[in-house]
């Protein structure tokens, strides 16, 4: 090849090369330029402020023990196999709607006849939603000046893929509906909200219109967008289970629970605490400030409150608690108890590392820990593999040489849904009721949660019935043949591959727990 012509192919494969390499780097820099952008989104609406009404301890309040009650569903089977269904949550819901007679504010997560993947041929115990939208419009009816603020979680509009024909009902009847704004919410799943925040949240029309994937929820024949199913991938929720209302007779009443007014859930085990006093109020500020975040122009000036609880009467202490105050009395109550004295937690989720940590160094201290978990395998007609509760068990009685004592919920298909922890010391009893799984999600201020804690003396009927609670789920009823819990070898799981995954979800929030 004469000289002039290598000389041109030479310089022209240079080009090439120089091209080449400035796209490399162009690519380099626009992938960095990305990182950077994920990393600082993440960082940010992981560790952001929290928005006004959420991360509230109350002041403790004296209240008499008359004005509180502790209320169970429970789900169990008899001798034959048949189920036997005892429920006392939803009836004082309901009472508390129509007893009110200027205002109700309520809070449920799950508010929906969506049935997963039961089918709408399976019967259901209860059509929970529509009792609760009927109870609301009934009272709304005989009282035209009530006023009823109803906050939830977008999930019951499968994130605007289906808007929901309960609460448009509900508006139309003159009930206030506010749909929570998550996106004010710090982000539980950092590896994934941070690429829809970048990449997706800002679609215009959000969720709604046709739509040409299955819906979630339903497992039926209506459709939602892939937007709706992007936004579900962010796993967060306003999880709380509350209603509070005046009483009809110049006072405040309020509920705290675990239960949701969901069809599909109408049978699962939960728990609720009734309570009489000012602090239903707390319950409804908070509520009416998670409603303006998400939009809603309400300016509700709520009566005055009732006169302080007398004192003289036989109390207890009361303390309104939310997302992440509720893991900083949790954990101080478990590293609190002593040599000696017991702590017995019942709950649908258990796997929040630091809570772990503190159940295994209780365990240590010579305190008797006891555990009720559901098995985690029925999920609305699905079945699950046990995480994160098998894992976490077998990891708690390995560390503490099977000290820490587990026993299992035996379900029938519903779900032991209960949120409860018991600290039995020499004197007294610190006791907690809520919506917050044990998990970091319900408790790093991540989804919104309600609980309330209780201080009582042990030799106050109180204190009897938190313990009869227990009881009656860890040894059985054998006067009515019934067995609520069975040992731990029944579920147990050794399984390394599934207890790394848990910690990766946990970690992640790559999790629905």
């Amino acid at each position: 090849m004469p000289g002039p012509q290598r000389a041109a192919v030479q310089a022209e494969t240079e080009t090439s090369r120089g091209t080449a390499t400035k796209r490399w780097r162009l690519r380099r820099w626009l992938l960095l330029a990305f990182l950077v952008a994920w990393a600082s989104v993440a960082l940010w609406h992981t560790f952001k402020p929290m928005p006004a009404g959420t991360h509230v301890a109350s002041r403790w309040h004296d209240v008499p023990l008359a004005d509180i009650r502790l209320l169970a569903d429970r789900t169990v089977a008899n001798a034959s196999g048949e189920p036997v269904i005892r429920q006392e949550i939803f009836d004082a819901v309901f009472r508390i709607i129509d007893r009110a007679e200027q205002v109700v504010v309520l809070d449920f997560f799950l508010v929906n006849d969506h049935r997963g993947s039961l089918g709408a041929e399976q019967p259901v115990h209860r059509r929970l939603s529509e009792e609760l939208k009927r109870h609301l419009l009934a009272r709304k009816r005989a009282k035209p000046g009530l006023r009823v603020l109803f906050v939830s979680d977008p999930i019951n509009d499968v994130y605007d893929g289906a808007p929901s024909r309960l609460f448009a009902e509900l508006r139309a009847n003159g009930v206030e509906i506010v749909v929570t704004d998550l996106d004010r919410l710090r982000d539980s799943n950092w590896v994934y909200s941070p690429l829809w925040r970048l990449l997706v949240s800002w679609w215009a029309g959000r969720g709604a219109g046709p739509g040409w994937l299955p819906n979630p929820l339903e497992g039926g024949p209506s459709r939602v967008t892939l937007r709706s199913w992007l936004e579900l991938l962010n796993f967060k929720a306003n999880h709380r289970k509350l209603i509070a209302a005046d009483d009809g007779r110049g006072g405040w009443v309020g509920l705290v629970t675990s239960a949701n007014p969901h069809d599909a859930s109408s049978a699962h085990s939960n728990l609720a605490l009734e309570f009489r006093g000012a602090l239903a109020r707390e319950l409804m500020l908070s509520e009416m400030e998670i409603a303006r975040f998400s939009g809603w122009p309400g300016d509700w000036k709520l009566p005055a409150a009732p006169p302080r609880e007398p004192a003289a009467v036989p109390s207890a202490r009361l303390q309104f608690l939310t997302e992440g105050a509720i893991q900083s009395a949790l954990v101080t109550a478990l590293r609190t108890a002593a040599n000696g004295e017991r702590v017995s937690i019942a709950t649908f989720y258990l796997s929040e590392r630091e809570v772990v940590e503190e159940l295994v160094a209780a365990s240590a201290r010579g305190v008797r820990v006891r555990l009720i978990l559901d098995p985690n395998r029925d999920a609305f007609g699905r079945t699950k593999d046990g995480v994160p509760n098998r894992p976490v068990a077998a990891e708690l009685r390995r560390r503490s040489g099977g000290r820490i004592e587990v026993r299992w919920y035996r379900t029938h298909g519903e779900q032991f849904h209960a949120k409860f922890a018991l600290v039995q010391r020499a004197d007294m009893v610190w006791a907690l009721v809520g919506s917050a799984n044990f998990t970091r999600r319900n408790l790093r201020d991540l989804n919104l949660e309600a609980g309330v804690a209780i201080e009582t003396d042990r030799s106050t009927p109180l204190a009897q019935a938190l313990s009869t609670y227990y009881e009656t789920h860890w040894q059985n009823d054998p006067a009515a043949v019934l067995e609520y819990t069975t040992g731990f070898p029944t579920f147990e799981d050794q399984s390394f591959a599934r207890y790394w995954r848990y910690r990766l979800m946990e970690a992640t929030g790559l999790s629905t727990f």
